[in-house]
């Protein structure tokens, strides 16, 4: 039987729930590349950490930027591995799947991610816009006639929109998130203290604030930075 999967695919990590299971994968959205054979030498975690330490033969790609895919070919190899990897062996069974988009892509932009996620391997795809996902995620009556607000802030974009009767009365997509975040973070540390530090390190100590400093917003609150 074709598995059931919902993917957030992010500008910092990628999520994969799956029908009866839940979130079944969450791992950052990086892929490491070789750079004359183009071959794929480690998707997420492990290309992750080669973020500013390849020799020069490697090259490590984050494939979507500001909440859309900036390279089509290593989008779809990074969630062609991931697909593998919850396959639980079954290499054959091709997934119906429903993909998370920014609520302003363009069409263009929007079949990019069709495209991608088709090329991975999977048998038909859904879109789902994100403010809408986040809302039901957060357990919001998005179907009730009563308006309800959501933010949801990522790594490349921020979406910002008022629900009601199972629709998007308003919203704005803006493309900052938590990457202009450690890019602030690291300008301020070499700033201050003439230190650099690295993506990974700053984006330790965003999320460390964030624990100290954040509140759950009654309305419903979703962070996936």
């Amino acid at each position: 039987m074709s598995k059931y999967i919902g993917i957030d695919l992010g500008t910092a990590n990628t999520l994969l729930y799956m029908k009866g299971r839940g979130i079944v994968l969450r791992e950052p959205s990086v892929v490491a590349v070789e750079r004359q054979t183009e071959r794929v030498r480690a998707v997420g975690r492990d290309a992750k950490l080669m973020l500013g330490k390849t020799p020069g033969s490697i090259t490590a790609h984050r494939p979507i930027k500001d909440g859309v895919i900036a390279d089509f070919e290593i989008t779809a190899a990074m969630l062609r591995d991931f697909f593998k990897r919850v396959s639980a062996g079954n290499i054959f069974s091709r997934p119906y799947v429903a993909v998370c988009v920014p609520y302003g892509v363009t069409e263009v932009e929007r079949r990019a991610f069709k495209d991608a996620t088709l090329e991975a391997g999977a048998r038909s795809v859904a879109m789902v816009t994100e403010p809408i996902a986040a809302a039901i995620g957060a357990g919001l009556r998005v179907t009730s006639p009563r308006g309800s607000m959501v933010v949801d802030i990522g790594g490349g974009t921020t979406e910002v929109a008022v629900l009601s009767l199972g629709g998007i009365v308003r919203s704005t997509s803006l493309r900052i998130g938590g990457d202009e975040l450690d890019d602030s973070i690291m300008q301020y540390v070499k700033t201050k203290y003439g230190i650099s530090i690295g993506e990974t390190a700053a984006e330790m100590l965003r999320r460390a604030s964030a624990r100290c400093t954040t509140r759950p917003m009654t309305a419903g609150w979703t962070s996936r930075a």
